[in-house]
């Protein structure tokens, strides 16, 4: 590009290396510039200078003020992400967002009217659509290989972060930082939910974070079930609770075949696939091992270049957040509770000449599965 994207970053915690390792090589395209950082204390300066990011404040307003920044990264803790979205919006800015985009529904709703009319896309995490594993595994349900769904399964947890927090306050929790994801997928893949019930606790009372013991004032371990306008039933399984797991992240049973993510659905391993005309197992290698679960950067960025919407909608965003608030609510009363937003989900281009062979990658031992 001749004129680079300009970008300012507002949040300087641990995700920002994950974002800075896929921004250089943008920056190194001649894509985007990363011109400067906000964070509430000056002792993240230093990590914004690790980047190369030369201009700190801890006043995001300076960074929203500035009219030679096009995008703003919004990577600061989940319970602020609302205020500083809207407002970011409100000065005309392109924003990206991790998620939730916001911990309440009223707060979600005002910021996807907002950016109905702004200027600027909101790009919404979590950006497991973009990744080519969930793309070919759409185009497979999309094309019916495996029949109509009529079960669906996600799993994402592990023991919990130890460097923040505001994970285990109002607001964090696994529901909005880890079944987030699977939801996201499953909703992409399988349409809007229309009910929703859940189980969820608080296994471990109080955790190690930073040297300190805090108190948990959120549940930690949940099962999440879910009905489908298509259905398809579904359940999610997510905690900080979970020492190790062996299993797919995403399973998809259909009336002629099972198709399964390997790995998880934001650092995917491949899938499975099972298909009654084959009446086989097929094992598909991961054909990018190396995707990253920030790829949402690359996304904006495109979008904006292009003038295209992106695909990660604030809609998608704000229906899994209903599906994440309403399941907490039922955990609490045993009450399932009617999903009453609805999103366009995304569809990706076809391919007429792509078969599932185009996928098979060779394995170590020179199988061709």
């Amino acid at each position: 590009m001749a004129n680079p994207i300009r970008a300012g970053i507002i949040g300087c915690g641990d995700v920002l290396s994950a974002y800075m390792s896929l921004g250089e090589t943008l920056r190194c395209r001649g894509l985007v510039e990363f011109v400067a950082a906000a964070a509430t204390t000056e002792k993240k300066r230093s990590a914004a200078a690790e980047h190369g990011i030369g201009t700190f404040t801890t006043d995001y307003h300076d960074i929203l003020n500035d009219a030679g920044i096009d995008l703003v990264l919004v990577l600061s803790p989940a319970q602020t992400h609302a205020r500083i979205v809207r407002d970011a919006l409100q000065a005309g800015k392109h924003v990206l967002t991790e998620k939730p985009f916001a911990t309440s529904l009223d707060d979600a709703a005002d910021i996807v009217a907002l950016a109905a009319h702004s200027p600027g896309y909101l790009v919404c995490a979590p950006f497991v659509v973009l990744s080519p594993t969930f793309q070919t595994i759409w185009r497979l349900v999309e094309r019916g290989d495996v029949g109509k769904i009529s079960l669906a399964r996600g799993r994402y947890g592990w023991t919990g972060p130890w460097w923040s927090e505001w994970f285990y306050q109002e607001g964090g929790g696994p529901l909005s930082d880890f079944a987030i994801y699977n939801l996201t997928t499953l909703t992409a893949l399988l349409g809007p939910a229309s009910r929703v019930t859940a189980f969820a606790n608080t296994a471990v009372g109080r955790r190690e974070v930073g040297g300190r013991s805090v108190e948990v004032e959120v549940e930690d371990n949940a099962h999440v079930l879910i009905e489908f306008t298509s259905g398809a039933l579904g359940v999610v399984t997510t905690g900080f609770t979970m020492q190790r797991y062996r299993s797919p992240a995403i399973e998809l049973y259909g009336s002629d075949g099972t198709v399964q993510l390997l790995g998880d659905d934001w650092a995917p391993q491949g899938f499975e696939l099972w298909r009654n005309d084959v009446g086989a197992w097929e094992i598909f290698y991961e054909t990018d091992p190396f995707w990253p679960w920030t790829d949402g950067l690359r996304h904006a960025i495109e979008c904006i270049e292009r003038r295209t919407p992106p695909v990660c909608t604030p809609e998608h965003a704000f229906h899994v957040l209903e599906i994440v608030i309403r399941a907490r609510q039922a955990a609490q009363d045993g009450i399932a509770r009617v999903i009453e937003s609805r999103f366009t989900p995304p569809k990706f281009p076809s391919r007429p000449s792509e078969t599932v062979a185009a996928h098979l990658v060779h394995d170590p031992r020179g199988r061709r599965h």
